[in-house]
């Protein structure tokens, strides 16, 4: 059966009795969440569920994190706290702007927001493929001769894997994003370990690690600035503490759990990163083979080097395989509720169309089969202009996180009136987290767009 969710205006329901589970019953027993709406998807996710799916999309230790998504995710698990909502940031930012404003400021966060994710799929499902690829390379390096093509073909399989998993295996997404925390963890543990302990030949010195910054520095920029557009690697995490929120009505006690997973995503990813970074590299041996720029995915050939064996290789390329699959699940979910949810407040073309929810299925089938068919459409670029997709998945953490300051700026502007307080509230100190949250996006998205200068041979 599939059918529109009644919209707010429909119900007008008066929003009272806040919990966990609804916000009020109206219309002969009709109950409706905290957004506003009846409840049409299952509520199957929750904590371990949500904080592996958090985990698994996060993925910090193979993309690298960064501290300084701490205030982003302490202003976003505060307004999750106070309304979980399947819409995230732009359903915040109409409430922050108030009446006057509202809709217009939510109806432009929203699709700045999933533009951000749209490029954040196309850019983990290339990762992925790169994954594949070089894995099959590893034991075929004498005659295999990499083409852009055969990445695109990878692509497209493995985007729809997770396109079909998510429609038709919905119920199984809570186990398979358990396992993706799995991989996370104990993968990490384990891929730390054996790059420490392997050693084909010998491990980079401490001063290689520690103190070579500058004469290693290709980028045309002084060190300093060079540092900070190394965070952008990093940054590839911050776009992503949000990803959980477009879930909120899926979790029985959203307002407690949501923050919740944000804390124990930062918190683990911040660690495993960083036992990471170190470990890698102490793991490089020959970083010319890096600075090269021919390598498809680049974390083969320091696995490579620190082992200096061919089924050591593959096999920490398989773990690191598997939790990205979980994170390409993991991310088509979120992108596919996001869309709905613009959809379900006529915010797209054709909400009608994508607003639909299949209920036997628990799924907004064609809302997810058209951020998959977008998605392809993107995987294709590199086929034409490599540095073209680059630009484009760079911009994921530009707009993800411009889509997080204006509910931010637009929640101090208004006082921090309109929202209720949650389990997780800041109080007056939110003020503060806010500002440094707005201020340090505003500085590092103006670095990201920075370009590398051209370096004489």
């Amino acid at each position: 059966m599939e059918e529109n969710a009644p919209t707010l205006d429909e119900k007008k329901p008066e929003l009272g009795g806040l919990d966990d589970d609804t916000v009020a019953a109206v219309d002969h027993g009709i109950q409706v969440n905290a957004a506003g709406y009846r409840d049409q998807l299952k509520r199957q996710y929750g904590l371990l569920g949500i904080v592996g799916i958090a985990l698994t999309v996060d993925n910090a230790w193979a993309a690298l994190g960064s501290s300084i998504s701490v205030s982003i995710r302490m202003s976003l698990a505060e307004l999750a706290s106070s309304v979980p909502t399947a819409g995230g940031v732009y359903h915040w930012a109409t409430i922050a702007a108030g009446p006057n404003w509202g809709r217009t400021v939510g109806f432009f966060t929203g699709w700045i927001n999933f533009y951000g994710w749209m490029f954040d799929l196309a850019a983990l499902v290339q990762i992925t493929a790169n994954i594949l690829v070089q894995m099959y390379a590893t034991y075929h390096h004498d005659t295999y001769v990499p083409d852009s093509w055969h990445v695109y073909v990878t692509y497209v399989g493995v985007l729809w894997i997770s396109t079909l998993f998510v429609i038709f295996a919905n119920r199984l997404i809570p186990y398979t994003q358990n396992c993706g925390m799995f991989f996370v963890i104990v993968g990490g543990i384990v891929t730390i370990i054996v790059i420490s302990a392997m050693n084909s030949g010998s491990h980079a010195s401490n001063h290689f690690v520690w103190g070579s910054f500058e004469e290693n520095n290709l980028t045309g920029w002084r060190s300093g600035v060079a540092f900070l557009l190394g965070v952008l690697n990093g940054a590839f995490t911050i776009g992503t503490p949000d990803s959980i929120t477009h879930i909120a009505e899926e979790l029985p006690h959203p307002r407690r759990d949501l923050p919740k997973a944000m804390g124990l995503q930062i918190g683990l990813g911040f660690l495993y990163a960083f036992a990471f970074a170190i470990a890698l590299g102490y793991a490089i041996t020959d970083i010319s083979a890096l600075q090269g720029g021919i390598n498809t995915y680049p974390l083969a050939v320091i696995y490579q080097q620190a082992t200096g064996s061919s089924g050591a290789t593959f096999g920490l390329l398989l773990i690191l395989f598997l939790s990205s699959m979980c994170c390409c699940v993991g991310t088509v979910l979120t992108n596919s509720r996001t869309y709905w949810a613009l959809a379900r407040d006529n915010a797209v073309p054709f909400s009608g169309i994508f607003g639909r929810v299949n209920e036997g299925l628990s799924c907004p089938i064609y809302a997810t089969l058209f951020v998959s068919v977008v998605a392809t459409g993107l995987g294709a670029i590199p086929l034409g202009s490599s540095s073209a997709f680059l630009a484009l998945t760079g911009s994921f953490i530009v707009l993800t996180t411009v889509s997080y300051a204006i509910p931010f700026t637009a929640n101090m502007i208004t006082g921090r009136r309109y929202f209720p307080a949650g389990p997780f509230h800041m109080g007056k100190l939110g003020y503060a987290v806010n500002l440094v949250a707005v201020l340090l996006i505003a500085m590092f998205d103006i670095l990201f767009c920075f370009r590398k200068l051209s370096v004489p041979q």
